[in-house]
């Protein structure tokens, strides 16, 4: 079942490219298991200009069972563990439903990403500096992050 419905969103996928131009979801050649993400940092935000990669590796029973997803790409952000790429996310845990799509959860991370839940950090520095009404400091640490990993080098 779970090959079945990951080969329908596969397939939703490359119908809907040009639907979503922040989200290119890749699947693994010779793994349905296995997906890569490519998503946008979304605009007014420290991330606004970055692209991040994501790894999605799936699980037998999905979608009865969520993704597990981490970002490949370094980023400085409360909900995202700075060394491993972990994302907490309810969505991903205890309030996962069969209805979420990879494309919809890629979206999630997206909307996480320009409104950061500071109160369950898995990054303690970005969450301090967010509790402590620091929102200068965060912000000008997830950009130069952002420059550093999530920006095509030029030239």
């Amino acid at each position: 079942a779970s090959r079945a419905r990951l080969f329908k969103e596969y397939k939703e996928v490359q119908r809907e490219k040009s639907a979503d131009p922040d989200i290119q979801l890749i699947c693994d050649d010779s793994n349905i298991f296995k997906w890569t993400a490519i998503i946008k940092g979304p605009s007014e935000t420290p991330f606004e200009g970055g692209v991040f990669q994501l790894a999605f590796s799936i699980p037998e029973q999905y979608p009865l069972l969520p993704p597990q997803v981490r970002f490949l790409t370094k980023i400085f952000h409360p909900n995202v563990h700075f060394k491993t790429g972990e994302i907490c996310l309810d969505i991903l845990k205890n309030a996962w439903s069969p209805a979420w799509t990879l494309q919809s959860v890629c979206r999630a991370i997206i909307a996480l990403m320009a409104h950061p839940e500071a109160d369950s950090p898995l990054n303690c520095d970005s969450g301090n500096l967010l509790r402590s009404g620091d929102i200068r400091g965060y912000q000008s640490m997830a950009r130069m992050y952002t420059r550093l990993a999530a920006m095509p080098k030029k030239g």
